[in-house]
């Protein structure tokens, strides 16, 4: 049973001026945004021992930057990001091979473009362009034809070739949020249960041809995921001493700047993907809550804005985003707890770094530019249908 039902309803004459799109622009999930941004510039402030330089004015310039971004992605009518879904998902993908040919190589991993004034992470943008495409994919086709086994290869191919790509860089946690996203869609757009087991059967199949696939440094992080403490000063150095600072900030925390487990230097990369734990260790469990909570609201207003929205192609990208979003949560703080091997995922709006933020914003405007255009409702050619 598909999670969207309603694929026909009409709006006749549908047009919006630019005054009526900022009355019109959500500005609850703009806050929530914003606020989250808020917290990680100052965690940022924190991890430097209370110095804007190196983290927290860079970061903040990002911000300021992004946020022009996400609005005026939010400005632009919803048909033209349709129209245009698929030019920027094959954007996306030449910038992939780019990278696979002459990509920046940073910390043993090949992932980057050197722009000059910035490196880019096409990645990242994958993560937009891809459920771009694949709500394109889907406002096109009936139920009748997700049912079908031959409907559902072109966006398996869709998610498929970057996901190998991306592979060879090597980026296994981004590899994986592309996988499990293409999937939530899939399941959201009514693809049927059996289809899931029979791929699930396969991929549970084809483990030990997996496993020897992946590269040393992937293996060694999930053997130390299953026991960390088996080698506490290599591979088991960065878990063990986030799962020390977690527990260290009891119900309370220690106090902001007060992080010990930071200011010695033993919490590692304690400005990107670790920078749970340090807020975890300053403001203590009912910090972490709070953090936790804004991001839940986040993922609700996405999943809110899909539901209302009178277009299909808005109703899948909104969710797809939220969907990602979400991804991106449960993945860091699951790895940082141990629950999850370390996979190098960033903490979304929180953890230090450029790309991310940018694609995330682009991510929201995207979202507002569906709330903003919730009373649409787009043909299957990307025309706005009339009666």
């Amino acid at each position: 049973m598909p999670f969207f039902k309603d694929r026909n309803c009409y709006l006749k004459n549908y047009n919006l001026s630019l005054t009526d799109k900022i009355k019109a622009f959500n500005y609850k999930l703009l806050a929530l945004v914003c606020l989250t941004v808020f917290i990680g510039i100052g965690t940022l402030y924190s991890a430097a021992n209370g110095n804007l330089d190196p983290w927290a004015d860079k970061q903040f310039m990002r911000f300021l930057l992004s946020l022009s971004v996400l609005i005026c992605v939010s400005m632009v009518n919803l048909r033209l990001w349709m129209k245009y879904a698929y030019w920027i998902y094959g954007i996306s993908f030449l910038l992939l091979i780019g990278v696979t040919l002459f990509g920046h190589v940073g910390m043993g991993a090949q992932r980057w473009l050197n722009l000059g004034f910035m490196r880019l992470q096409p990645s990242e943008l994958m993560k937009i362009a891809l459920v771009l495409a694949l709500a394109r994919y889907f406002h096109s086709v009936t139920l009748n034809d997700i049912r079908s086994i031959r409907s559902i290869i072109p966006p398996a191919l869709m998610m498929i070739l970057p996901v190998s790509l991306i592979l060879e860089q090597p980026d296994l946690g981004t590899a994986l949020m592309l996988v499990f996203a293409t999937a939530a869609i899939f399941f959201l757009v009514g693809v049927e249960w059996w289809k899931f087991a029979l791929v699930g059967t396969g991929v549970l199949t084809a483990i030990p041809i997996l496993w020897t696939c992946l590269h040393e440094y992937q293996k060694k992080r999930v053997m130390t995921f299953l026991n960390p403490e088996s080698d506490p000063l290599g591979s088991g150095y960065h878990i063990m001493q986030s799962k020390i600072a977690l527990g260290s900030g009891g119900l309370l925390g220690k106090g902001f700047m007060e992080s010990t487990q930071s200011r010695l230097n033993f919490l590692p990369e304690k400005q990107t993907d670790f920078i749970f734990t340090l807020i975890a260790e300053e403001f203590g469990f009912l910090g972490s809550t709070v953090l936790i909570l804004l991001f839940l609201s986040i993922i609700i207003y996405c999943f809110y804005i899909g539901v209302i929205s009178n277009n299909y192609f808005g109703k899948v990208l909104a969710t797809g985003l939220g969907v990602n979003f979400a991804l991106y949560v449960f993945i860091n703080i699951g790895m940082v707890s141990g629950l999850l091997p370390v996979v190098g995922v960033p903490l979304p709006l929180v953890s230090y770094g450029g790309t991310a933020m940018m694609t995330l914003f682009f991510g929201f405007g995207l979202v507002e530019a569906v709330y903003i255009n919730k009373e649409m409702v787009i043909g299957r050619n990307g025309s706005i249908d009339d009666d």
